[in-house]
């Protein structure tokens, strides 16, 4: 099939890639002459593990193409994904000029009927919007008559693992109109995803409005089971119980399961801090207040300061003759996504006590640098106060203590009577939990996990 991608981001470069990787013949259309550039070279500009080779080899079989060319684009796909950014407004609202814009311009340039897919998460209602807009600039070029459908059809990647996501996933959810044009996409959204049906039906086909709910209903979800066990943690450490043999008793119970029950510095990234606040700017707008999802805000923005907490109650306020060593800048492995991640709240508050750091993250550095100069842009001279090693154990040299904020494999195993040895003391604040507290008691340190007490 011909498809046509708007939007070469994140989900835009993850879902036009892996169509064409089955077969497809996908043109990616963005706005940015230098990232088409970048990828018609066979680069990425974000990393995903799994994504430059895929976008290599489909490049070369000739399956796959990036474009600044909107005609073109529209003239190529059948189907066209729409796959720009949704950025959160200051009310939380989710930001729709991007998807409106790319609507209008299907509009423009459509010959024929088109099936036009919102990959993009946005609210409840788009696709309305979606529909009048292209509908609007069609009567403006006297073609009314052409036809076309707008379905929605939500993504469910998770960074770093994307790519595996989108070729093995859980369920394909279709928002389709009851009525002809509705099944005439229902038809041609089935024979495109039908390479994923091939062991069993993983299609979940609904109206329109309740797949776009559904995105939201479900990252909702997800960032309140974070935000519930973060608040037990802190309970925990309160009374003395272990937040992890919790997680294990409770994760037992089939009807909880084991998934987004581990404690830690809050969530960060593109997905749950926006969805979870544009869910609740919906409910205001049809006059409801949600308020677990208000309570699930308010703790995770407590949770990214927890670890300061924990390192100001040892140290004291002033940490001016205090070095740290910090692992992890990321907000999660195999991403160097740097979006709400709690390693900025943590590095702005040591920065400001007059801390100096040293921190490691295996590819999230140069995102690192770039954000944190806008975090600080009030007091750019502390940013000589933080530092990039080039590995987990040259950051811990002549560290007053090890602050460990994203849980990569590199640092899950790491040699202790040498991490120790190079510290100035064996001190590790564990935002993740990643050791068990009697393994570092055993091995000569003081250990603060989130909810596991302290080993001292």
């Amino acid at each position: 099939m011909n498809i046509t991608i708007i939007g070469t981001g994140y989900v835009g470069l993850v879902t036009g890639t892996c169509l064409a990787d089955l077969g497809n013949h996908v043109f990616c259309l963005d706005v940015d002459p230098a990232k088409i550039a970048t990828l018609n070279g066979g680069d990425t500009p974000i990393y995903e593990p799994g994504l430059p080779e895929l976008v290599q080899q489909n490049l070369a079989a000739e399956r796959l193409s990036f474009s600044t060319d909107v005609a073109a684009a529209v003239a190529h796909g059948e189907v066209q994904f729409i796959a720009v950014g949704t950025p959160s407004d200051e009310d939380g609202s989710a930001d729709l000029q991007y998807v409106l814009a790319a609507a209008r311009n299907i509009g423009r340039h459509m010959e024929g009927f088109k099936v036009v897919v919102d990959k993009s998460t946005v609210p409840v209602g788009t696709a309305d919007k979606v529909r009048a807009v292209i509908q609007e600039e069609l009567d403006k070029r006297g073609r009314g008559d052409i036809g076309f459908a707008v379905v929605s059809n939500p993504e469910f990647l998770k960074e770093g693992a994307a790519v595996d996501d989108f070729m093995r996933p859980d369920r394909i959810v279709l928002g389709v109109s009851d009525d002809e044009a509705g099944a005439q996409a229902l038809a041609v959204m089935r024979k495109l995803y039908a390479p994923f049906n091939r062991n069993h039906e993983r299609t979940r086909v609904m109206d329109v409005r309740s797949a776009e709910f559904t995105k939201y209903a479900a990252n909702a979800m997800l960032a309140t089971r974070i935000s519930f066990m973060n608040e037990l943690a802190n309970l925990a450490d309160r009374v003395g119980a272990d937040i992890e043999l919790v997680r294990q008793g409770m994760g037992s119970d089939p009807r909880i399961g084991y998934s987004f029950l581990y404690a830690g510095t809050g969530y960060g990234g593109s997905c749950f801090p926006k969805d979870v606040a544009a869910l609740a700017r919906t409910a205001a707008e049809y006059g409801q207040q949600l308020k677990v999802l208000g309570a699930v805000e308010a703790v995770n923005d407590a949770q990214k300061t927890v670890l300061v907490d924990k390192i100001l109650e040892r140290f004291g306020p002033d940490l001016s003759d205090r070095r740290f060593a910090l692992w992890g800048l990321a907000f999660k492995p195999n991403t160097d996504d740097m979006r709400e991640a709690p390693s900025r709240v943590l590095i702005g508050a040591l920065l400001r006590a007059g801390a100096r750091i040293s921190a490691h993250d295996p590819v999230a550095v140069d995102e690192a640098r770039r954000v944190l100069a806008q975090d600080l842009a009030d007091a750019p001279a502390l940013l000589g106060n933080i530092q990039f090693a080039a590995s987990p154990m040259q950051a811990a040299e002549q560290a007053d203590a090890l602050v460990i904020v994203t849980e990569w494999k590199a640092y899950k195993a790491p040699h202790l009577v040498r991490l120790k040895s190079l510290m100035k003391a064996p001190v590790i604040f564990d935002g993740r939990n990643l050791y068990e507290p009697w393994a570092m008691r055993d091995a000569g340190f003081d250990y603060v996990g989130i909810g596991r007490g302290s080993s001292r």
